[in-house]
C-alpha cells in the first residue's frame, strides 16, 4: 500500500484490509484501450484532490455517505428540541419558568440515561438498540405535544420530556463507525468532520425550530424534530455494513469501566461546557442590554459557524497537542471580554467568531483522547460520558452566568468563559499525555 501521501494515504480503507483505494482509483481512471490519455489530467486530478482535501477520500469509504446522511438528519433535532419545547410550553402555558424547568429536567434525565443507552449500544449493536430507544424518545416528544395542547397537569410535561432522554448519542455512534472503518491515521480527519457537523446542526437547529414555531404553530418545531430524528436514525441504522460489531456482555473479570479510564478527562469536558454555557447566556444578556437583542441569534450563529469552519480546516491539517489547543482557547476567550467593554456590536461579533474558531480543535483533540483511552468495545459509552460532562458544564455555566449578569453586569460576566477556558487549560495540561 503506497504511503507517499502523508497521514491520509489509507483513508479510503474500509473493513477489507486488502484492495486499498488507490488501486480502485487507478482502475476507475484507467484509459480505455486505444484512447489517448490527456497529458494534463493527472495534474488536474491532483489539484482537485488538494482543493477538496482529505474529506473527499474520507467519503470514498463504501457506505460512508449513506450513514452520514442519516447521521445529519438525526443530529439536526438535537439543536431543535430545547428551544422548541421552551417556545411551545411558554406559548401555550404563558410561563417561561415552567418551560425552563421542563427542559432542565430533560437534560438531567439525559445525563442519567444517556450512558446507560450507550452501554446497550456497545453491547448489542447500534441498530438493535438505537431504533427502539429512538421510538421511545419520539413517543415522549409526541406525548409532550399532546399534554401541552390539552392543558394536562404540569407533571405530565416533566414526565413526557424526561422520556426523550433515551435518544441515542448519534454523534458518538457515527464516530464509532469511523473508528471501525478507518485506520488510526485517518481518525483525526473523521473526528474533525464530526465536530464540524455538531456545530452546523447546533447552529441551524435553533434557527429552524424558531422559524417553525413562529411561522406555523407552536408545536411545529417539536413535531418536525421528532420526524427528523426517527427518519435519520432509520437511515443511519439501515447501513449495517458499516456498523461496528456488538461487543456482547463483558467477560468475567473484564469490561473495565470507561468512567474510570476517562475520569481525568471528564473534568476537562465539564470546564469546556462551562465555557459554552456561560458564553451563550452572557452574550444574549449583553446584546439585550445594548438594545440589540434581535442580533443575538445571528451573533451566536456566527460563533458556531466559526467553530464549524475551524473544525474542517483543522481536520485537513496536522493534529496539535491538547495543551496547544487549550492555550489557544484560553487566549481567544479573553477577546469577547475585551470587546464587550467597547459597547459596540462589530468588535464583539468578531471576537465571538474568533472564540468560536478556537473551540473546534479542542473538542476534536479531546475526543481523540477519549477514543484512545476508552476500553475496547465501550466506545459509545465513553463518547456519551464525555457529552454528559459537557452538558453538565453547560448547565452550570448558564446558571452561573445568569447570577453574574444580575449582580456584576454583562461586561464583567464575560470573565466567566475566560476563567473556564483557563481552568480547562490547567486540567488539560495535567491529563494529556506527553507528545499528544
Amino acid at each position: 500500500m503506497p504511503h507517499d501521501t502523508p497521514l491520509m494515504a489509507v483513508t479510503g480503507t474500509t473493513l477489507v484490509l486488502a484492495a486499498p483505494p488507490p488501486a480502485d482509483s487507478a482502475a476507475r481512471h484507467r484509459p480505455r484501450a486505444g484512447a489517448a490519455a490527456p497529458v494534463e489530467a493527472p495534474a488536474r486530478r491532483s489539484a482537485a484532490a488538494r482543493a477538496l482535501g482529505p474529506y473527499a477520500r474520507l467519503f470514498a469509504v463504501p457506505g460512508a455517505r449513506g450513514f452520514t446522511a442519516g447521521n445529519l438528519l438525526a443530529r439536526l433535532p438535537m439543536g431543535m428540541f430545547g428551544i422548541s419545547a421552551v417556545m411551545m410550553i411558554a406559548g401555550q402555558r404563558g410561563s417561561y419558568a415552567l418551560a425552563g424547568a421542563v427542559t432542565a429536567t430533560g437534560m438531567a434525565a439525559t445525563a442519567l440515561v444517556g450512558p446507560w443507552t450507550a452501554r446497550l449500544v456497545d453491547r448489542y449493536g447500534q441498530a438493535r438498540t438505537a431504533v427502539p430507544a429512538t421510538v421511545i424518545a419520539v413517543l415522549g416528544s409526541l406525548c409532550l405535544v399532546l399534554c401541552v395542547r390539552t392543558q394536562a397537569p404540569a407533571w405530565t410535561l416533566f414526565a413526557s420530556y424526561a422520556a426523550t432522554a433515551t435518544t441515542p448519542n448519534i454523534g458518538g455512534m457515527s464516530r464509532a463507525r469511523w473508528t471501525h472503518l478507518l485506520p488510526r491515521s485517518a481518525h483525526h480527519t473523521a473526528m474533525s468532520f464530526e465536530q464540524a457537523a455538531d456545530e452546523l446542526c447546533f447552529m441551524l437547529g435553533p434557527v429552524l425550530a424558531a422559524l417553525l414555531c413562529t411561522a406555523l404553530f407552536p408545536e411545529a418545531g417539536t413535531l418536525t424534530g421528532a420526524a427528523l430524528l426517527l427518519t435519520g436514525m432509520l437511515v443511519f441504522t439501515a447501513h449495517r455494513a458499516t456498523e461496528p460489531p456488538p461487543g456482547g456482555a463483558p467477560k468475567a473479570g473484564g469490561g473495565r469501566s470507561p468512567l474510570r479510564a476517562l475520569l481525568p478527562l471528564l473534568g476537562l469536558f465539564t470546564a469546556t461546557g462551562l465555557v459554552f454555557g456561560s458564553m451563550e447566556v452572557t452574550s444574549v444578556a449583553h446584546l439585550s442590554a445594548l438594545g440589540l437583542g434581535a442580533a443575538s441569534g445571528p451573533v451566536l450563529a456566527l460563533q458556531a459557524a466559526g467553530s464549524c469552519v475551524a473544525g474542517l480546516l483543522y481536520g485537513a491539517g496536522r493534529a496539535r497537542s491538547l495543551r496547544t489547543c487549550l492555550a489557544a482557547l484560553a487566549g481567544a476567550m479573553a477577546l469577547p471580554w475585551a470587546a464587550a467593554a467597547t459597547g459596540s456590536l462589530v468588535p464583539l461579533a468578531l471576537a465571538l467568531l474568533l472564540a468560536g474558531m478556537s473551540t473546534a480543535p479542542v473538542m476534536v483533540t479531546a475526543m481523540g483522547l477519549v477514543q484512545s483511552r476508552t476500553p475496547e468495545g465501550r466506545l459509545n459509552e465513553g463518547m456519551t460520558l464525555a457529552v454528559t460532562a459537557i452538558l453538565a458544564g453547560i448547565a452550570a455555566g448558564s446558571a452561573t452566568a445568569g447570577l453574574a449578569v444580575d449582580r456584576l453586569g454583562t461586561t464583567t460576566a464575560y470573565a466567566l468563559p475566560a476563567a473556564a477556558a483557563l481552568t480547562a487549560l490547567l486540567i488539560g495540561s495535567a491529563t494529556s499525555r506527553p507528545g499528544r
